[in-house]
């Protein structure tokens, strides 16, 4: 029997200790290893694509939550009852649990009429019906129509389909007939008829 090449000494005490706490950790984080290893693997794919997808999402969606969703420069659009267009935008939407009604910050709305003209409103925030295509305004609504009138109120609902508006507070307006202020306001044919309700005061330009 040869002899051995080399004298060989028996461990002590503390390093058997270490020797064993080192194979106790090592059964347990090499298998976990592995585990997030071929997770890694195998999800990568999924990974680069949702990376890709999500530079077009995030400049659209603000906040996704369960019970609700937010949307940076919304834009709605559709025609009305004589397939005239409109368009709704934003600064924000908002939708919570009803996904039909979509609240709106800074909301605007442009009307088209037949003859060219357009009508023009805004407002601090809103609500939109989009079966219905009616929508709530609220908060400094302004009307704008394009040859030159203007009037303001603190809350109007608007028919988008219809072509319609109306609001029950006080209303100030203002344009080349002079100006007028009145309870309350009924727009018909996107502005084309404006009737001003209840106790009503107008100082008329010259020749008016």
């Amino acid at each position: 029997m040869l002899a051995p090449s080399r004298e060989r000494t028996a461990p002590s005490a503390g390093q058997l200790a270490r020797r064993r706490i080192l194979v106790a950790v090592a059964k347990r984080i090499l298998p976990l290893a592995a585990v997030c290893l071929l997770a890694a693997v195998a999800l990568w794919p999924e990974i680069d694509s949702a990376a890709d997808r999500g530079r077009v999402a995030f400049r659209r969606v603000l906040q996704a939550a369960p019970d609700a969703l937010r949307i940076v420069d919304p834009r709605y659009q559709g025609v009305d009852e004589q397939d005239r267009p409109y368009t709704v935008t934003a600064d924000l939407a908002t939708q919570g649990g009803n996904e039909d009604v979509v609240a709106l910050a800074a909301p605007r709305a442009d009307l088209l009429l037949g003859d060219g003209a357009w009508v023009y409103l805004e407002s601090r925030e809103g609500r939109f019906n989009r079966p219905t295509n009616r929508l709530g305004l609220a908060g400094q609504v302004t009307v704008h129509h394009d040859d030159g009138t203007q009037f303001v109120t603190e809350a109007a609902e608007i028919d988008l389909k219809a072509g319609a508006a109306s609001g029950d507070l006080p209303v100030a307006a203002q344009g080349p007939f002079g100006n007028l202020t009145a309870e309350g306001f009924r727009l018909y044919d996107r502005g084309q008829v404006v009737i001003f309700t209840g106790r009503a005061r107008a100082v008329l330009e010259g020749g008016q």
